[in-house]
Formats: structure tokens, sequence, C-alpha cells
């Protein structure tokens, strides 16, 4: 098994799409079952610079937004086209990710 795990912060408004994105890309695939993923309520902080265009409040001012972070497998081999959808169906300007390695049960 060759995968990773990808974790992505998204306003609770858009979480419903992003994780359709994310399926339909390929993310979320543990055995018979497809569109997994793992969602935790929480509040992202952020202040945008006066050259950004932020999604939610104004440039040059702090804001905090409640959002959801919502996680999923992937093969590796599919995680860039995941990314790039992830992407293109986030509302945020810079989107924040992380891409974790995941270790097989057989390789312990």
């Amino acid at each position: 098994m060759n995968q990773v795990k990808i974790v992505t912060f998204v306003p609770s408004s858009h979480a419903d799409t992003v994780r359709l994105v994310l399926g339909a890309a390929g993310a979320g695939k543990i055995g018979k079952y497809s569109y997994c993923s793992f969602t935790t309520l929480g509040k992202g902080r952020y202040k945008a610079s006066d050259e950004a265009k932020p999604f939610i409040g104004k440039a040059g001012e702090s804001e905090v937004v409640e959002e959801e972070r919502i996680e999923v497998v992937c093969e590796r081999s599919k995680a860039r086209d995941v990314i790039v959808a992830m992407r293109q169906a986030h509302p945020y300007e810079e989107v924040a990710f992380d891409i974790y390695p995941i270790i097989d049960e057989l390789d312990l």
C-alpha cells in the first residue's frame, strides 16, 4: 500500500463541496468503501495582508472563521490530481493543507 493522508481546512459553508470533490478525484477509498473522510470542527485564524483578497473578512484585518478539518486517505499516485481538484473547489485564495505518509500495517 502506497498511500498518503491529505488534510485541509475549509469554512463549514463549503466543506460538503470540498469533500465531494476529494472523493470524485479518487481520495477517500478504504477497501470496499469510497468517499471516506473524517471531519473535526475548529476555528481558523488569520490576518490577510493588504494585497490579499480574502474570501471571508477584509484585507489588513484579523479574522476568526468556523472551519472543518477534513482528512482523507489517497493513493500516492493520485495525490497531485486530488490536490489540484481540492484547490479548484476550495474557496480560499491560499489553501492550507498537509500531506502525511501512511505506513502499512504489514510494514510494522
